[in-house]
């Protein structure tokens, strides 16, 4: 058999990696959209590297668009095989393509009526919300824990990758000529001790192991920290200056971690009383769906739950549903928090509250997560003091920060504790996936001091035999 890595290649997003057997059936793990990339985000998003309607099948690892946002592209090109993934990642899947459709949708429909006759062709969208919809009826759920068939010769079983709601780490048994081969895709890692998940999950030995890299070489702030630290940014810019202070945040898993601490700030009585925005439908939504599965929680948020039957909400918080009243925020006067997707602040509605409040110098943005160098939470955070937004040039007079404990992403101790369930001789090869080049260097040499023989950094469309 073979497998090619076609995304998240040397990079942290566009998760794509595909496994042909020797009898020919191609297997695909992950169908991800690369996304932060300046010029380059929509080429490589146009070009698969393989041709889609000759894949038979899919395992779709968790619902962040960097893992799922191509599949309606795979659909509309002629794919039509089943796609696997926990009961938690179908229903966020679902909310999360058709809100890229719509977004892909209204944006032709605005460039067309800019262009306004213009004989220049316009790209077209990756996908519509038609095929979004198609997409989603090819969606079987399995849980964690149960050995399925995929395809003749190939049986997968899920573990608890404890990253996002419903993420899952993908072993595979594959069987050729008499011989059994098990690979393991760790999807993206999630943290030990995380304040919502359950932690990821030990799992069978394996021969070949495709793992994520993204925080490879760094150490994450204590988890517990959050609270405080977002404490300490209120006070400071809300209280303090009476300025405006605005997270960029994943809407799935971010935000609701965000929530959760603020609910416990709020539950200590410290939390100062001033307007807290949830300014993104998609979010909203989205904790709605986490809400419908506490099973995966933690022991300490069901303990919680028993006094608390929203964990994720607190007086004095909004929803801001409409396009209305998401501007009217901006001609609100006084200090408020504004939660907003996306994490990179390079979409979404927080781009045009950043473009709005960015060159007030009480005004604060704080990024929650990690950031593209070229996106704009990149540039922000990289020290640059003008950026455009919306082809207007800004001076960055608004305070820049980072809240390092709230990464989703395990470090390289976290890491490192996932692997301890393996016999690092037995495994034949090691493959980094998702994460930086410098980055990735730093954990192979970490990982070949553990005992793993042979770890290799995969260049897009590297296609390599597995013996």
């Amino acid at each position: 058999m073979k497998i090619a890595f076609h995304g998240a290649a040397q990079t942290v997003t566009g998760s794509k990696h595909l496994i042909t057997l020797k009898n020919g059936k191609k297997l695909l793990l992950d169908c991800g959209m690369y996304q932060g990339l300046g010029d380059q985000t929509d080429r490589l998003n146009r070009d698969f590297g393989f041709i889609s309607s000759e894949v038979d099948v899919m395992i779709l690892s968790h619902a962040h668009i960097d893992h799922s946002g191509l599949i309606p592209k795979l659909v509309n090109e002629g794919f039509r095989g089943k796609i696997f993934c926990s009961p938690a990642t179908k229903d966020l899947t679902n909310i999360l393509l058709m809100d890229s459709a719509e977004i892909q949708e209204s944006d032709m429909r605005f460039l067309e009526k800019k262009r306004q006759g213009a004989s220049s062709e316009l790209q077209r969208p990756l996908y519509t919300i038609e095929d979004a919809k198609l997409a989603m009826t090819l969606f079987e759920t399995r849980e964690y824990g149960e050995w399925f068939d995929v395809i003749e010769g190939v049986q997968a079983s899920f573990t608890d990758a404890g990253h996002i709601i419903g993420s899952q780490c993908v072993h595979l048994r594959i069987r050729e000529d008499g011989k059994e081969t098990h690979i393991t895709f760790s999807g993206d890692l999630g943290r030990y001790r995380d304040v919502i998940l359950r932690s990821p999950e030990v799992f069978p030995q394996a021969d070949y192991i495709i793992m994520e890299s993204t925080y490879g070489n760094s150490l994450h702030e204590d988890v517990r920290d959050t609270p405080e630290v977002l404490l300490e940014w209120i006070n400071k810019v809300c209280v303090e200056r009476k300025g405006k202070l605005i997270f960029p945040a994943f809407s799935v898993g971010r935000t609701q971690e965000i929530l959760y601490a603020l609910n416990q700030l709020e539950a200590q009585r410290v939390l100062p009383k001033i307007p807290f925005y949830v300014d993104s439908p998609l979010s909203i939504e989205a904790t709605d769906v986490v809400k419908r599965f506490p099973q995966y929680f933690n022991r300490q948020i069901q303990h919680v739950l028993k006094n608390d039957d929203d964990p994720f909400s607190f007086p004095g918080l909004t929803y801001i549903k409409s396009v209305d009243e998401s501007k009217a925020l901006n001609f609100k006067n006084g200090p408020m928090v504004i939660i907003s997707a996306s994490g990179m602040a390079d979409a979404g509605r927080v781009k045009h509250h950043i473009s709005n409040n960015i060159e007030n110098s009480r005004n604060a943005i704080v990024m929650t997560g990690y950031c593209e160098p070229h996106s704009l939470g990149g540039r922000l955070l990289a020290g640059a003091r003008e950026v455009g937004i919306f082809g207007i040039d800004h001076q960055v007079n608004a305070e820049i920060g980072q809240v390092r404990s709230m990464s989703a992403h395990g470090d390289y101790e976290d890491m490192s504790q996932w692997l301890a369930c393996q016999d690092p001789q037995q495994v034949k090869q090691l493959f980094l996936v998702h994460g930086e080049p410098e980055v990735q260097l730093d954990f192979k040499q970490r990982l070949i001091k553990k005992g793993f023989r042979d770890v290799l950094i995969p260049e897009r469309h590297f296609e390599i035999g597995l013996t």
